[in-house]
């Protein structure tokens, strides 16, 4: 078995303010990325890393992989087309493909392990997943509540997500009309059954500018521990 990781980075992260594409944002002086690539390359099952930069412009994306031993490709104008662009980039032996957040910089080997073992056992997608802790409310285009879903039912869904590659590559055919907000999100429209595993709260994505003062503070606590 051969695992390859995705990692689109091309977005510019606006929720964080201006500044440099998200990916590339520091935190405890190095990139987003360098961070998520080093965690998730420290699992022993993973074999290669393939990162979707900024089309037109990958100087910085290659920099910041430097010593990561990183694939560096050119991604496209939304994620699912730089999933799409890292994905024709693997080698024909790859055959268990994650796909993971440049922005979730402290994903742990035991989640990347947990996704991939899945995989392996024959499950053709995984997502991590976590518990709901507030009520959530389904509303309508005015604002009215329809529904109250029941929480125990509900996960806060994380990345990496995995998959069987022809799974993916059979998901990432779909018509580019489909509008979903993650890669499960296709394999959902092809009818197959996507499978939540635990996730794990210091997967978190950094997305505003409290999330990277949350981040720094982990590193502050994991540098206190060491």
């Amino acid at each position: 078995m051969s695992v390859a990781v995705l990692v689109p980075a091309a977005g510019r992260g606006e929720r964080l303010g201006p500044g440099a594409p998200k990916a590339l944002r520091e935190v405890g002086g190095e990139p987003l990325l360098r961070h998520a690539l080093r965690s998730l390359g420290a699992a022993p099952e993973v074999d290669l890393l393939v990162v979707a930069g900024p089309p037109g412009d990958l100087a910085a994306t290659e920099a910041a992989c430097a010593g990561t031993g990183a694939l560096v490709v050119a991604g496209g104008t939304d994620r699912r087309a730089s999933v799409a662009a890292a994905l024709r980039a693997l080698p024909p032996e790859v055959d268990v493909v994650l796909v993971s957040d440049a922005a979730r910089p402290f994903v742990p080997v035991e989640l990347v392990q947990r996704v991939v073992a899945t995989v392996a056992a024959g499950a053709p997608a995984v997502v991590p997943g976590l518990p709901v802790a507030d009520t959530v409310k389904q509303v309508d285009g005015t604002g009215h509540v329809v529904a109250t879903p029941p929480r125990e039912l509900l996960r806060a869904v994380q990345t990496p997500q995995g998959f069987a590659r022809v799974v993916l590559e059979r998901a990432h055919a779909l018509p580019a009309e489909l509008l979903v907000t993650d890669d499960a999100g296709l394999v959902e429209a092809l009818g197959l059954p996507v499978l939540v595993v635990p996730g794990a709260p210091e997967a978190f994505k950094v997305t505003r500018p409290e999330d990277v003062e949350a981040a720094e503070a982990l590193l502050r606590r994991r540098g206190a521990g060491r």
